[in-house]
């Protein structure tokens, strides 16, 4: 007979990637407090109500986890433009579905564009860490080289007009983050549609 009472105290251990997700939430509320530098594992550990131990069982140390965190939230970038690409096939169609849609609701660097710079900076400074930085940059690049490929024909190079792209979007978060003002947070689309305007004159 089945013991429902035994199985009903039998405690579920949370997954690996539950555990990761929870420490990337906590470190950017810690580190956006208290700052990357001054941030302390065991605040981190605290603030996802895990341990040490768990917190060690994931990540070798504070960099690690930084590094995790900005690969995730490459990848997270990664799927949500793809199925976007997947649903819409012409330029417009897909900046308009950008214009539509919530990308950072479970991203907390998404959440967080500051803080993701001052990350970004933080690893490139680090000889260690900046190879995996330059791939994940290369994988932005590819990414929206492939974009542009897939909904633009009339541009001779996709691979650098996304270098381009990339590079603007980059420059419209800073001037975002240092003048809000002056720089409306559709800024990069405005500037792609006004892109689009010159190549069909």
């Amino acid at each position: 007979m089945i013991d429902f009472l035994r199985m009903s105290r039998v405690r579920t251990r949370p997954t690996r990637e539950a555990t990761r997700g929870k420490l990337f939430q906590a470190a950017a509320e810690v580190f956006e407090g208290q700052g990357i530098g001054a941030a302390s594992i065991e605040a981190i550990a605290a603030a996802a109500g895990l341990t040490r131990g768990a917190f060690y069982s994931n990540f070798a140390d504070k960099d690690e986890l930084i590094a995790a965190m900005l690969e995730d939230h490459v990848e997270r970038a990664l799927e949500f433009h793809r199925a976007l690409l997947a649903q819409h096939k012409t330029a417009a169609d897909f900046v308009a579905a950008l214009r539509a849609t919530e990308r950072s609701r479970h991203d907390p660097l998404g959440r967080a564009p500051l803080l993701h710079m001052e990350l970004v900076l933080y690893v490139a400074r680090s000889e260690k860490r900046r190879h995996d930085l330059a791939k994940r940059l290369r994988a932005r690049r590819k990414l929206v080289a492939d974009i542009v490929a897939a909904t633009t024909h009339e541009v001779g190079d996709p691979a650098w007009a996304g270098a381009m792209l990339l590079a603007l979007e980059d420059g419209f978060r800073l001037h975002r983050l240092i003048d809000p003002d002056s720089t409306p947070a559709d800024s990069f689309l405005r500037a792609v549609g006004e892109l689009q305007k010159l190549t069909r004159a």
